[in-house]
């Protein structure tokens, strides 16, 4: 396969329309379902169920489209960090998702801001699915969170562990409650869970309000749309008329810094030893 057909194939994938997809590449829609033909012919194998109406992916097309958004990730990355080793000015991308712990982040950049040789830092704050930062190419380090961030293909040193609380309304019933526990938060049907998209960017089926990021969650919260459970730092970013009550059997909240497991990177090296340095003393 050549990178062409990737990038044909992962646009029609994601798009699942000929049409648009052609327009994102600009070509034409014939030329384009000419290539994924050939593509299919190549391999042997369907990988789009096409309708007059709509455009689905087969099983093997499913693999493809992972196979292939971590190949043109691969390559988008080998190119990024190729050009910035041959700069004379060298920075660092750190990738974050909206809404982190200010104080974890301050803490963070003044730590490696102190290193001797120490390189500017850039932000790069992501709505969800902060890991793909590193797999493309868009950051050389990310701060992560388990169990809800992927460290699958990283490597990682951890910063710090916190327990979770239920984000409520205040006038709620429980938000007077000393704690609660995980069945309790996500059973209340006036307060569905908030629904978050996928690694495709589609949403699950359900009756909680869809969540972009954490400052929108907290808007939904108050207007008594959904409930949300978070890590206890996040009580800081709190608005009014919200409470934090503690989960007692929730899972732990791991904070992570991640980079790309095959990285060499010397900058990325100095930032890891003074974030490690720093949270465990």
């Amino acid at each position: 396969m050549e990178t062409r057909e990737l990038r044909y194939f992962v646009a029609v994938a994601e798009e699942l329309h000929f049409g648009r997809a052609a327009d994102r590449l600009g070509i034409t829609q014939p030329s384009l379902s000419r290539a994924i033909g050939q593509l299919e012919e190549q391999l042997g194998t369907t990988l789009l169920d096409r309708t007059s109406r709509k455009v689905a992916l087969t099983a093997a097309g499913t693999v493809l489209l992972d196979e292939g958004r971590a190949v043109l990730g691969a390559l988008a990355a080998a190119g990024r960090r190729t050009r910035q080793a041959g700069t004379s000015r060298p920075s660092l991308v750190l990738a974050t998702k909206t809404g982190t712990s200010d104080q974890l982040l301050t803490k963070l950049l003044d730590a490696y801001a102190a290193e001797p040789g120490a390189v500017p830092v850039d932000l790069l704050l992501c709505e969800s699915h902060t890991d793909q930062a590193l797999h493309d190419g868009r950051a050389d380090v990310a701060l992560l969170h388990q169990p809800f961030d992927s460290v699958a293909g990283l490597d990682t040193e951890v910063l710090s562990t916190e327990q979770q609380v239920a984000i409520l309304p205040a006038a709620h019933p429980y938000a007077t409650r000393p704690h609660l526990r995980l069945a309790e938060v996500t059973s209340m049907p006036e307060l569905p869970p908030a629904r978050w998209p996928g690694p495709d960017g589609t949403y699950p089926d359900g009756p909680g309000a869809e969540a972009h990021n954490q400052t929108q969650l907290l808007q939904l919260v108050a207007l008594g749309r959904t409930t949300a459970i978070l890590p206890e730092s996040c009580r800081a970013n709190l608005r009014e008329g919200l409470v934090a009550v503690p989960v007692v059997d929730a899972p732990a909240v791991i904070a992570v810094i991640a980079w790309p497991a095959h990285s060499r990177s010397r900058t990325v090296a100095d930032l890891v030893r003074a974030a490690t340095r720093h949270f465990s003393t």
